[in-house]
């Protein structure tokens, strides 16, 4: 889990615009981010599997 510290410095706007990063709003992961959902893919699965997200459903072929 990441510190409390580290999101809330994620929300601010950078000196720089190429320090700015994605946190993951849900667990606050920074890697493996998906803007298209707004979440890491971690939660991603999660809420996938629930069928929480709409539209997503888990590929068979």
């Amino acid at each position: 889990m990441s510190r409390k510290a580290l999101e809330h410095k994620a929300t601010l706007k950078p000196k720089f615009a190429v320090r700015a990063y994605n946190r993951c709003p849900l667990c606050g992961r920074v890697h493996s981010y998906m803007r298209k959902f707004n979440m890491c893919r971690c939660c991603f699965r999660k809420l996938a599997r629930e069928g929480k997200i709409p539209g997503v459903v888990k590929a068979s072929w």
